[in-house]
């Protein structure tokens, strides 16, 4: 066997397991309505015969009664066989228990509605986490099942199961991209709220990643797949999301732990009734009314809803842990760039000497540096784009790495590079404004020499994100009481950012080990630790603090698996709304956790003063959870101001 074909036996193994769920839930449903027919069949013949039935129809009511019962208690008792029998106690015993008692005094109308609504409990219960998992499901179903193959000029429909890394696909206007690739031809406006939680469509043009499940809108591309199925960021997404959802928080491995002791209890408690009151239907009321579906429900149903949320803004959460534990953070370490700032270099600065215009001075650079590759080169060029600077055509172009460029621009020798590449050349730079003081406050600075004159310098920085400031500012309002950030830049540039954005603490020119050292240093003050960065240079940071978050993780397989959180967009805004997300789920299942134990404790007073029946009992159960469910599904709408998920 084949290590490829390992994924595809696990979820082809997960897709049988779900489909023998769904299968059950269909077998569960069908007995709990022919039951019922039955049940109402019986009631609705005392109803008719009111003033005293005869026998005849007393045995034909007795015995819809009994047949209705059995269709609906039989799937509760063997529920519960089954697990009495493999060694374990869990909480249908009660249900099993209280519809068996209802049978042994011969109330079989009693024993069948109880049953029937227990069973819908269950059902209610059971189709929740269904619906939970068919939701991830419908992930996949983004993905279209033929793609349009480019081979040898020639277009063909395959199957996207087909595809391979290094194939060749058209995807046009209207249509779902069908793998991870990169453009190779054309360009377009793509929808990427279903992977990134984007709200606005991204321009797309050659060179630039798509992928898998997005929408192109605009104009028709030939992308050259990168990766397929299961490798694609999509179904990274897909499985992290469902791996999540199997894990297991602290408060339900508890309930979990003490489960055993949960049903003997109740049954002493509904023979204490029983001995007091001398009443069957009272201690049957108490086995009902205490079967905790509503306990059962209030944790799971509210992480699953906050994964949801989460997912809807491209907020990859890859244990459910992690959501329960992003509410306690009071420290957040931030790496500078490409996480609070772009990562990309943006022309802040002019300074030529005196009779150079700036606008000449820029067209001499970025005419120079128009074919270079370098962050810089591409600064220059843009911001000449922007700014209407007509470029000229360089003749023989040099570069040399990490100095400079060297081109002939309209006859003449035009050089931009470092200060000291310059002066190797001779060149000198004394009629210059001396810009040490611009390089302290954070300007990396090329230098622009024309036959051998300098002409003057141009400073750039690494921008800030327009979002970055007010996502430190409600991060602290949130209580994170210490903002660092690190950088392996210069101080200059490090104050001058951390200031911008209002962090309390910067450390610069810090290296990997020193970040890790910083971490260490803020959990042994008793702080929780989150760790942003952008995935690659900062795993070991992000998985030393108490939670790490990883920027731009679309298609970075680094930041997937480094991070315990992945935030598929570059938006900051996601940090302080994760945190609000957290706490306002603890809330809920707090909330969730309340009214059920309420619920159990005044139907136990309840039962034991025979203020309920059986049948009352069960309705008030099947209410309980439905108050739950709802409750928690409050939680899916949370934030949706920021960004709603676009239809895909």
């Amino acid at each position: 066997m084949t290590a490829g074909s390992l994924p595809k036996l696990e979820e082809a193994s997960a897709a049988a397991e779900q489909a023998e769920k769904q299968r059950q839930n269909a077998v569960w449903l069908f007995a709990t309505f022919v039951g019922g027919a039955f049940i109402f069949n019986s009631f609705l013949a005392g109803w008719i015969y009111e003033s005293g039935l005869a026998e005849k129809e007393r045995i034909i009511s007795s015995l819809c009664a009994l047949v209705g019962a059995i269709f609906l208690a039989a799937p509760l008792l063997l529920r519960a066989a089954k697990e009495i029998t493999s060694g374990r106690l869990h909480m249908g015993e009660l249900a099993a228990l209280a519809v068996l008692a209802c049978f042994a005094v011969g109330k079989y109308q009693e024993a069948g509605l109880v049953a029937f609504f227990l069973m819908l409990a269950e059902l209610l219960e059971s189709r929740t986490a269904l619906g939970a998992r068919a939701a991830v499901e419908n992930l996949i179903r983004l993905t279209p099942k033929e793609a349009h193959l480019l081979s040898k000029g020639k277009e063909s429909e395959t199957p996207v199961s087909a595809l391979k890394p290094s194939d060749v696909i058209r995807v046009r206007p209207g249509e779902n991209v069908p793998a991870d690739g990169k453009i190779i031809t054309g360009e377009s406006t793509l929808n990427q709220a279903s992977v990134t939680g984007e709200s606005l469509p991204v321009d797309k043009l050659k060179g630039d990643t798509v992928f898998a499940g997005t929408i192109n809108l605009t104009g028709m591309i030939e992308v050259e797949v990168t990766r397929v199925g299961a490798d694609t960021t999509l179904g990274k997404v897909r499985n992290l999301i469902l791996q999540a959802e199997a894990t297991r928080l602290p408060i339900m491995r508890l309930i979990d732990k003490h489960v055993s002791w949960y049903t003997p209890t109740i049954i002493m408690v509904a023979a204490i009734i029983l001995y007091f009151t001398k009443s069957v239907d009272n201690a049957i009321t108490a086995l009902v009314v205490t079967c905790p579906c509503a306990l059962v429900l209030a944790t799971p149903t509210a992480m699953v809803a906050g994964l949801t949320c989460a997912a809807r803004l491209g907020i990859l959460i890859k244990n459910i842990a992690h959501l329960e534990s992003a509410s306690g953070m009071t420290a957040i370490v931030f790496d500078k760039t490409g996480t609070l700032t772009t990562g990309e270099l943006a022309v802040t600065r002019l300074a030529p000497v005196e009779g150079i215009e700036p606008a000449e001075l820029l067209r001499l650079a970025a005419s120079a540096d128009r074919h270079s590759n370098h962050p810089t080169a591409r600064a220059l060029v843009k911001v000449a784009h922007e700014a209407k600077v007509t470029l000229a055509e360089p003749d023989k172009f040099t570069e040399f790495g990490g100095k400079g460029v060297s081109a002939i621009v309209a006859g003449v020798e035009i050089k931009v590079g470092r200060m000291s590449w310059l002066e190797e050349q001779g060149i000198s730079a004394a009629a210059l404004e001396q810009p040490t003081k611009q390089e302290d406050e954070g300007y990396s600075t090329i230098y622009i020499a024309r036959a051998g004159t300098c002409l003057g310098w141009i400073g750039m920085t690494d921008r800030t994100r327009p979002e970055a400031r007010k996502a430190t500012e409600e991060l602290a309002q949130l209580g994170i009481r210490n903002i660092t950030m690190v950088t392996g830049d210069r101080w200059g540039v490090a104050r001058r950012v951390a200031e911008e954005l209002g962090c309390t603490d910067v450390v610069a020119e810090c290296l990997p080990e020193r970040k890790l050292e910083l971490v260490e240093e803020l959990k042994q003050k008793g702080l929780r630790v989150a760790v942003i960065g952008d995935g690659v240079n900062d795993a070991p940071a992000l998985a030393a603090g108490d939670l790490g978050v990883a920027m731009g993780a679309a298609g970075n397989d680094v930041a997937i698996h480094s991070a315990s959180i992945a935030l598929l967009s570059d938006d900051l805004a996601r940090l302080p709304f994760l945190i609000r997300l957290s706490r306002h789920v603890r809330r809920v299942v707090v909330e969730n956790l309340s009214l059920a134990i309420l619920f159990v404790l005044m139907g136990l007073v309840a039962a034991g003063m025979g203020w309920l029946t059986p049948i009352t009992a069960a309705v008030l159960h099947l209410i309980s959870s439905f108050l739950v469910i709802f409750n928690s599904a409050r939680i899916v709408r949370f934030g949706e101001e920021l960004a709603p998920h676009a239809p895909g």
